[in-house]
């Protein structure tokens, strides 16, 4: 009892911190659990002091992924705003349709499933919320639609990885796999309309909007995760990409033709149509960062392998630090921190920071030739002081969380979890997938934890395996919303101060209301 009090001690902590009255900014509340998580691991756990003190190492390492992600995310949108771009497609978007719901669709849903099949790591709602902000909505709203719209999708995210690699610690067979994916698509695209309008909810002033324009949001959902649901049955990889993409395709037409909206006598604006050209150069810092990830993701391609090649070119022996090297790809890597099976490795190329963000939004500044490469790069550093401290407390909770495999605390957790629920463990068993998201920031390391566990219970219990990793991979996917990680991201975009517990207590109650319809359908696919 004493070690499971422990395990949930820093966790219980957190949530408290970030959701009290006067909640702390997170800048603050990470690190002050990181060091609680820290003294459990050590006192309660006992586990060996230079495997502690190597996993903080490796977690203020890991944490340079999401901080620089973050960075090139700003540094992307501050390059379109000071070159002129983010106008212009405010412009153009306003001509497609300046119905708020029909903006939110386009850009929160379809333009966010979208880059989640190429990329992952929390872009799209970083992507997605400065453009909202820039036609007008309120930094904050669009903040919190944005995380919860980016859950959906999340399954098959980065090129399917959450499926294919996440669930590989599971011994199962192509058809067992396909099952998998097709039962998570179906979840999946059951909860999603009541997730969108849950989404669009927290942004639109006048509820009475959603009702008049329902026809156009379950069409534009339903343009998405019909070709989602159909892609899961023959392809692990390309569900949320191309779903994304004809979803995208399909709400816009949707929404130029005034399909589903609601019909209102809009002032006539005097100013010319943006000429097609314009509207190629004006989107280029988003079209080419849609075609970077994709070049750089399909393995087919080669492009994926050639820029993770992780044979060193270069290697220095740091002597008790451990050894690091860097290989022709810039790939680095530290290997054995402290004398301790513990690593950590960056790949610099392909983790989407310096390319695509970087090198596209220099190419912006050079093509419009205009705005200030070094104002941006201050502004971007500015940006960055408290997300910094924010993300290094978040990855050292997180490694003292996780550190002992099997008997980790957020193990502990997860099968006291499963004990409580008893034989209604196919009901709750999205709730451990969000767990492992929330505590991870990543669905596939939810599945990596996680899915032994489920598949140990499912085995126990004599539940359909199938039915419970799909339940894993979704819980997986919904808890990408209230992972601390993205929400410190998305904050940072867009220069949100001390708001992360405000997003946290609101994007947690979508998260509730999509595990239980999801619970639900897990009983009746079992």
């Amino acid at each position: 009892m004493l070690l499971l009090g422990a395990a949930y001690l820093p966790i219980i902590l957190l949530i408290y911190l970030m959701s009290k009255k006067d909640s702390l900014p997170a800048s603050q509340a990470l690190p002050l659990c990181a060091v609680v998580a820290y003294l459990v691991v050590l006192v309660v756990f006992d586990r060996e002091v230079d495997l502690v003190h190597a996993s903080i190492l490796s977690g203020m390492l890991m944490a340079w992924t999401p901080i620089l992600i973050i960075a090139g995310a700003i540094f992307l949108f501050q390059c379109m705003e000071v070159a002129g771009a983010l106008d212009i497609m405010r412009h153009w978007l306003n001509h497609i349709s300046s119905n708020p719901i029909a903006q939110l669709m386009i850009v929160a849903w379809a333009f966010s499933f979208l880059i989640e099949g190429a990329s992952g790591f929390g872009t799209p709602a970083a992507i997605a919320a400065p453009i909202l902000v820039s036609l007008g909505f309120p930094p904050l709203r669009a903040a919190i639609c944005c995380l919860i719209l980016n859950s959906i999708p999340v399954t098959f995210g980065a090129v399917g990885s959450p499926i294919w690699f996440g669930l590989s610690m599971v011994d199962l067979n192509p058809l067992q796999l396909t099952d998998v994916a097709w039962k998570s698509a179906l979840i999946n695209s059951v909860a999603a309309p009541f997730v969108v309008i849950a989404a669009l909810a927290f942004v639109v002033e006048h509820k009475k909007q959603l009702w008049q324009n329902l026809g156009f949001i379950i069409l534009s959902t339903l343009s998405c995760t019909v070709p989602y649901l159909i892609l899961s049955g023959v392809s692990v990889e390309f569900p949320s990409l191309i779903g994304g993409l004809i979803g995208l395709v399909l709400t816009l037409i949707l929404a130029k033709f005034g399909i589903g909206l609601r019909q209102e006598r809009l002032p006539i604006h005097s100013s010319a149509a943006i000429s097609p050209m314009l509207l190629l150069k004006a989107s280029f810092p988003l079209w080419g960062t849609v075609l970077l990830l994709v070049l750089t993701r399909i393995p087919e391609i080669g492009l994926k392998a050639l820029l993770q090649l992780t044979e060193p070119a270069w290697q220095f022996n740091l002597g008790y630090l451990g050894s690091f090297s860097i290989s022709a790809s810039l790939v680095l890597s530290l290997e054995h921190i402290f004398n301790t099976p513990v690593s950590w490795r960056h790949s610099l190329l392909y983790v989407p920071s310096i390319v695509p963000f970087l090198v596209i939004g220099v190419a912006t500044l050079k093509w419009f030739k205009q705005g200030s490469l070094s104002a941006v790069v201050s502004h971007t550093s500015n940006s960055m002081q408290k997300p910094l401290i924010a993300l290094m407390g978040a990855l050292v909770f997180v490694n003292m969380m996780m550190l002992g495999g099997e008997q980790s605390a957020v193990t502990q957790i997860g099968q006291h979890l499963a004990l409580i629920s008893g034989n209604n463990w196919g009901f709750f068993a999205p709730f451990l997938g969000a767990l492992g998201s929330f505590f991870s920031g990543s669905a596939t390391i939810s599945n990596l934890t996680f899915a032994g566990i489920q598949q140990s219970i499912a085995s126990d219990l004599e539940l359909n395996l199938s039915t419970v990793l799909a339940m894993q991979s979704v819980g997986a996917a919904m808890g990408n919303m209230t992972c601390i990680n993205n929400i410190v991201a998305v904050a940072s975009v867009l220069a949100l101060q001390n708001k992360e517990g405000y997003i946290l207590k609101r994007t947690i109650i979508v998260m509730v209301l999509y595990g239980v319809i999801a619970g639900l359908m897990g009983l009746i696919l079992d």
